[in-house]
């Protein structure tokens, strides 16, 4: 099944969560952090202006971004679990 994002919607694939700390500590899933961190995989068209104009989102399929910790809806694809996110949900682009 195919998702297609509608107006400012942005549909991602969150990235694990990290099992190590930088010093090598490695942590319980109980005291992982909800991941912020995702890749988008599909884009909506973008938002429209008040004057009817569209206005293409900054992102793209294949971003890597950084989100909100508890924004958006979560979904399930063919046994797959996505985020589908408003663009202002959207911290940044992770270059």
């Amino acid at each position: 099944m195919k998702i297609q994002p509608l107006a400012d919607r942005i549909m991602v694939k969150v990235l694990e969560a990290k099992e190590k700390t930088k010093g090598g500590i490695v942590l319980p899933d109980s005291a992982q952090e909800k991941p912020q961190e995702a890749e988008v995989i599909a884009v909506g068209k973008g938002k429209v202006s008040d004057d009817g104009k569209a206005i293409a989102p900054e992102v793209k399929a294949g971003d890597k971004v950084l989100f909100g910790k508890y924004s958006g809806t979560e979904i399930t694809v063919d046994e797959n679990d996505y985020l589908i996110l408003k663009e202002e949900d959207i911290l940044a682009i992770v270059k």
